[in-house]
């Protein structure tokens, strides 16, 4: 089976490449802007014609689309994450290669959900800002384009080159630079938020696993249980060995609000085995606070049953091994 993969150097699409690479019975070509792609296209500018040569020459089985982007503003996000994937579903209809199309959505497509409760794909979607617009106009062009195609909704990714922007990712960043200066606090603001945490791993998992199904419509990929995040900071310190404190903050820090009450989370006072936190310290670093941009409110639990049902697929990677893989390439930098 050859798989035609687009953004194969992006943070989902570097597991998915290797995932399908591990496959004899898969012949994989990566599309997409990076050098180290097989082919050099930007579907943001490129035009479906264009594409479409190249599939009537290539004569994909299946293409996966990994590419998009997270950030900028709405003219950008629209280019690269509903534009793109217009031009992708115009080249497979005028191409005569009749490939499946493996789509990679997002739980941003939902927007916030009720505490408590666990989203299934017949929730009507109302994101909240413009990613997630794009996102769900793309989903949208995907389910009307008459395609063999299935768009798996990922809820949040962790693992292994976490971006360091992404809230994990500024977590470990702030642990790393505490345990190097010997601070023995973190003072923590915007902790509240809770997220349906899934391994990039068992994504790509996922991903292989839409390839070869006839599923159609939208799946969700997720763990299936929400997570705080400072339930996640706690487990952060614990697997990098922390010993210092982590104070949340009551409210968003600001001016006025570095001297907010707090509360210290759990499990956080821990033997400490890279530096040694100062038991007193007369110094303290900023409060570093971990919003959520992705306009989902305070909650979002994934209902993953189609996934099961449909793909064969079950996550197999705890978040407490997801932490120690963001962890372990943090601590590469003390």
């Amino acid at each position: 089976m050859r798989v035609l993969l687009i953004g194969s150097n992006g943070y989902l699409g570097r597991f998915v490449a290797d995932r399908l690479l591990a496959d004899p019975a898969v012949q994989l070509t990566a599309l997409g802007r990076g050098d180290d792609a097989d082919v050099r296209f930007d579907l943001a500018t490129g035009s479906p014609g264009a594409l479409t040569r190249f599939l009537d020459a290539v004569h994909p089985g299946v293409v996966v689309n990994c590419a998009g982007a997270t950030r900028g503003g709405a003219r950008e996000l629209t280019r690269h994450n509903t534009v793109a994937v217009a031009t992708v579903c115009e080249a497979l209809r005028r191409s005569g290669c009749g490939a499946r199309l493996v789509q990679i959505g997002c739980s941003s497509e939902y927007g916030p959900s009720q505490p408590g409760s666990s989203t299934a794909e017949d929730a009507v979607p109302r994101p909240g800002g413009p990613y997630g617009v794009s996102k769900l106009a793309a989903t949208e062009l995907v389910l009307g384009s008459g395609l063999d195609a299935v768009v798996l909704r990922v809820f949040s990714p962790v693992g292994p080159g976490t971006p360091a922007g992404s809230p994990l990712g500024r977590l470990a960043e702030a642990m790393r630079r505490a345990m190097q200066t010997g601070d023995g606090e973190l003072r923590l603001g915007g902790l509240g938020a809770q997220r349906d945490f899934v391994d990039v791993r068992d994504v790509a998992r996922a991903v292989h696993a839409a390839s070869l199904s006839a599923a159609q419509g939208v799946i969700n990929i997720g763990s299936g249980r929400a997570v705080r995040l400072r339930d996640a900071a706690a487990v952060l310190a614990r697997v990098a060995g922390y010993g210092g404190a982590l104070t949340e903050l009551d409210g968003p820090p600001g001016a006025h609000g570095v001297h907010a009450s707090s509360s210290t989370l759990h499990a956080t006072h821990l033997r400490t085995t890279i530096g040694h936190p100062r038991a007193e310290s007369d110094h303290h670093a900023p409060p570093v606070a971990f919003p959520y941009p992705d306009g989902c409110g305070s909650w979002q639990q994934a209902d993953v049953r189609t996934a099961r049902d449909r793909l064969g697929w079950r996550p197999r990677i705890n978040l407490e091994e997801s932490l120690a893989d963001i962890w372990m390439e943090a601590a590469c930098r003390i």
